[in-house]
C-alpha cells in the first residue's frame, strides 16, 4: 500500500514542477507549484455541460479512466514491501489497465459524434498500439533478467542477479520508460498540450467537451499516470534493499527529477511532424528488442 500513498503524494507537486521547470527555461516566474491543484479545485465547483449527441460512455469514461489509473498504481510495489496486488505476470494487468482507460477516452471522444474529435481518437489509438509492444518487450526483457514475472519479484531480484550489464540495463530501462510515459501522456515529441494547431492536436482534440468535474478527474488521472511511471523507474534504478527511509527520500527526489527533465525536454524540444510519429514509436520497439535479443545470448537461450 506504500506505494500507492507514495505514488498518490508525488502526484501533488509533479504537474506544478513541470510547469514551474518550463517556466524558469524560458526566463518566466511562472506559477506556483500547486496551480495545477488549485485549477482542479476550480473544475471541482463547476458543473458538466453534455452535448445532445453524447451518450452514457462520454459520461462514465472519466471516472473510468481514473478507476483504471488506481487499478495499475495497486500493481507497484515500494522498496521490498509487495505491491497490493502482485502475482505472475501483472505487469500485463497493469499495461491493459492503463489500455482499458485510454479505451473508454476514445470511444468517449467518438460519442460526441465530432469528427474533429474522432481525428485525434484515431492517431491516440494508431499511437497506443504502436508504443504497446515497446512496453511489453521491455519487461520480457526484465523478466528474463530475473527469472520472474511480476513487478514486484522483479525489481526485488534486479540488482542480485549478479549480471555484469545491470547498470546498462537499468538506463536502457530507463531510457525507454521516460519515452514510454511521454507517449502515453500525450508529451512531446509526439503530442503538444499545449497546441493551438487543431489539425495537429491528439489527446487535447479528445477532451475538448469534456468540462467541470468530468475534466478534474482526466487531468488528475494525467497526472497520476505520470507520477505511475516515475515509480516504474524509481523502482528500476533504485535497489529494494536499502533503509527504507532513505528509499522514501530516493523515491520523491527520482520523481522530481523525472518532471525537472519532461519539463526541460518540452522547452528544447521540437515537437515532430505527424508522419514521423510512427518511426519515432516503433524506434523504441525496436531498442527493447535488442536488448531483450542481446538477454537471450546472455543467458544462452539463444541457440
Amino acid at each position: 500500500m506504500a506505494g500507492f500513498i507514495l505514488i498518490a503524494v508525488a502526484a501533488l507537486f509533479f504537474p506544478g514542477l513541470i510547469l514551474r521547470t518550463k517556466s524558469v527555461a524560458s526566463g518566466r516566474k511562472g506559477p506556483g507549484l500547486f496551480q495545477p491543484w488549485k485549477d482542479i479545485v476550480v473544475l471541482f465547483k463547476k458543473g458538466s455541460v453534455f452535448s445532445d449527441t453524447a451518450g452514457l460512455i462520454f459520461r462514465i469514461a472519466p471516472s473510468v479512466t481514473l478507476a483504471t489509473v488506481a487499478g495499475a498504481m495497486l500493481l507497484l510495489p515500494f522498496a521490498e514491501q509487495k505491491a497490493v496486488l502482485s502475482f505472475e505476470g501483472d505487469f500485463i494487468l497493469f499495461a491493459y489497465l492503463l489500455a482499458l482507460g485510454r479505451f473508454f477516452t476514445i470511444i468517449a471522444a467518438l460519442d460526441t459524434g465530432s469528427s474533429f474529435e474522432g481525428m485525434g481518437a484515431s492517431r491516440e489509438a494508431l499511437f497506443s498500439m504502436l508504443v504497446e509492444p515497446a512496453f511489453f518487450v521491455l519487461m520480457a526483457t526484465f523478466a528474463m533478467f530475473t527469472g520472474y514475472t511480476s513487478f514486484s519479484v522483479i525489481f526485488n531480484h534486479f540488482y542480485i542477479t549478479g549480471n555484469d550489464y545491470v547498470l546498462i540495463y537499468s538506463i536502457i530501462g530507463a531510457y525507454l520508460l521516460v519515452q514510454i510515459a511521454m507517449i502515453e501522456n500525450s508529451r512531446l515529441p509526439v503530442d503538444d498540450p499545449k497546441t493551438h494547431l487543431e489539425l495537429t492536436m491528439i489527446h487535447e482534440v479528445m477532451i475538448l467537451d469534456h468540462s467541470g468535474f468530468d475534466k478534474a478527474l482526466i487531468h488528475i488521472g494525467t497526472y497520476l499516470k505520470f507520477a505511475l511511471y516515475g515509480s516504474l523507474i524509481y523502482n528500476l534504478i533504485v535497489p529494494a534493499g536499502w533503509n527504507v527511509f532513505l528509499q522514501t527520500g530516493l523515491f520523491f527526489a527520482v520523481q522530481a527529477l523525472f518532471a525537472v527533465v519532461i519539463g526541460f525536454a518540452e522547452s528544447f524540444r521540437a515537437r515532430n511532424k505527424m508522419n514521423k510519429n510512427p518511426k519515432f514509436i516503433l524506434t523504441l520497439s525496436a531498442i527493447s528488442l535488442i536488448a531483450f535479443l542481446v538477454i537471450l545470448i546472455l543467458t544462452e537461450k539463444l541457440a
